[in-house]
């Protein structure tokens, strides 16, 4: 079992940062992928950004390509979400998902999710 609580969320206007959070605990962390997704009111959830065990290799969705940047810190079993340049659009519940397995891009294969954090981006 993994345990994953995410932190960092809060009100920004345009234009401003925000650096998410999400600290694991439980099994080893550094096996697992890592993925952020978030949802909007009204909205399916959506894949925004994922990371390899290693943090070799990442992924994006178009929407926050070159705006945002996934990280990970495998000796603080935390992976982070560096968010600049936020919009309006950018509002949602934000959440960090574990697995082994996982489909990039998608909730596939994500086994072990958090309870989520608020973003709100004000125009």
């Amino acid at each position: 079992q993994v345990q994953l609580v995410e932190s960092g969320g809060g009100l920004v206007q345009a234009g401003g940062s925000l650096r998410l959070s999400c600290a694991a605990s439980g099994r080893t962390f550094s096996v697992y992928n890592m993925g952020w997704f978030r949802q909007a009111p009204g909205k399916e959830r959506e894949f925004v950004a994922a990371i390899n065990w290693s943090g070799s290799n990442t992924y994006y969705a178009d929407s926050v390509k070159g705006r945002f940047t996934i990280s990970r810190d495998n000796a603080k079993n935390t992976v982070y979400l560096q968010m600049n340049s936020l919009k309006p659009e950018d509002t949602a519940v934000y959440y960090c998902a574990a697995g082994f397995q996982i489909v990039v891009g998608t909730p596939r294969g994500h086994n072990y999710w958090g309870q989520g954090t608020q973003v709100t981006v004000s125009s």
